[in-house]
């Protein structure tokens, strides 16, 4: 299996994120689904920054679940509820993407309000595992 990350000349350089990920086959591919900032009773957990933490960890309990890790995600989806400092969150989301060659696709979407009452973040991501 192989994944290659393009960022590729005429569009902006980040290290923060890449533009496009390419997947050969055979791989197996895991779908975290949404991850918010809460403990294992569900409490929800401080303010953006803690949330943030908090949901960044619980994907990767989800990931080793399924035998992998943050470094394997190619893709992240944060929802943020309108009116925070992005800033806080993209702090705390560091540990998920450091440590790479190259970094994953990121999504930031605002929005009015998540499912999880007082929740402020919501994480998805998409691995791919050797």
């Amino acid at each position: 299996m192989s994944v290659q990350y393009l960022s590729p000349a005429g569009l902006v350089q980040s290290p923060a994120f890449s533009h496009a990920v390419v997947v050969e086959r055979p791989a197996r591919t895991v779908y975290v689904g949404g991850q918010n900032g809460v403990d294992n009773s569900g409490t929800v957990v401080g303010g953006l920054a803690e949330q943030t933490a908090k949901a960044v960890d619980n994907a990767r309990i989800a990931l080793a679940a399924a035998g992998g890790a943050l470094t394997d995600v190619i893709s992240w989806t944060v929802a943020v509820t309108a009116g925070e400092d992005l800033r806080a969150g993209y702090g705390a989301m560091q540990p998920a993407v450091a440590g790479r060659d190259a970094p994953p696709i990121v999504n930031v979407v605002l929005v009015a309000g998540l499912a999880v009452p007082g929740a402020l973040v919501e994480l998805s991501a998409v691995a791919v595992l050797p």
